[in-house]
């Protein structure tokens, strides 16, 4: 009877080791956003502080502003996690750059405000390199993402936007900026020929850095394929604002080819 008694001591504790490694604390920390600057609108978000941070306090570092998509909005951060970098940073990849994803309220859409005085808040209070600020989202965020970079044409040094669009005409304020949009060939819910529109217009613009990358038989949900894409974070951290633009690795999954169209066709 004593000898059971230990075993189910034993197993008990067993059981509490392994119950206590299945609940691993979140590497993010949640913040809130609530300034003047960003006229009186709060803005919750997950934070996200690359290995070596905290050692190196003469260093700065890249940082990544993730936007995520319309199922997202509302007011749990916890659905942050489930897509893009905030996904890979809970699953323990180490991304080399201080990651930071806003919640956008329910109901509401990616502008300006208050995702920019957010921007300049982190400037401010965390080691971040302001030239090499990079902007990323998928769905409404990758719309988000083309509305941002083309309302503030100087603020990024890349941007990667996610079977998003936007408004071609206003890709002319952005000649200069690295682009590497990525979409499903069998999206449903937005069209691949909305990215391929935003790519031909930057390439009229005169834009050499111009690239998508299609998934021929991806639907709506291509972003899984374009966050797992190792070659996209090297391309992210070749760009420096002020910079000629690097292309995407030769040697990893090359970007498709979209040719300048006729501007008749926006």
């Amino acid at each position: 009877m004593h000898r059971n008694y230990a075993l189910l001591l034993s197993l008990l504790a067993s059981m509490a080791c392994t119950s206590t490694s299945v609940r691993a604390e979140s590497p993010a920390t949640e913040e809130h956003f609530d300034e003047p600057a960003a006229q009186n609108q709060k803005l919750a978000y997950l934070q996200y502080l690359p290995e070596g941070y905290e050692e190196t306090k003469d260093r700065k570092w890249p940082l990544l502003v993730f936007l995520h998509g319309a199922g997202e909005r509302g007011d749990n951060l916890d659905l942050l996690k489930i897509h893009g970098p905030p996904m890979l940073a809970e699953s323990g990849k180490k991304l080399p750059f201080i990651v930071i994803a806003p919640q956008c309220p329910t109901d509401s859409w990616w502008n300006w405000e208050p995702v920019m005085p957010l921007i300049e808040h982190l400037e401010k209070t965390l080691r971040v390199d302001s030239e090499r600020i990079y902007l990323t989202g998928l769905s409404m965020g990758g719309y988000g993402t083309w509305g941002l970079a083309t309302q503030y044409p100087d603020k990024f040094a890349a941007v990667a936007p996610v079977c998003g669009g936007g408004v071609p005409y206003l890709t002319q304020r952005i000649p200069h900026l690295p682009v590497w949009a990525f979409h499903g060939g069998k999206d449903t819910a937005v069209p691949a020929s909305e990215s391929e529109r935003m790519i031909q217009a930057l390439k009229r613009a005169g834009n050499p850095h111009a690239w998508l990358t299609i998934y021929p038989e991806a639907g709506h949900n291509s972003w899984t394929e374009a966050y797992n894409t190792e070659a996209l974070y090297q391309w992210m951290l070749d760009q420096q604002r002020g910079k000629p633009g690097q292309p995407p690795s030769p040697h990893l999954k090359k970007p498709q080819p979209v040719a300048a169209a006729n501007s008749a066709k926006q």
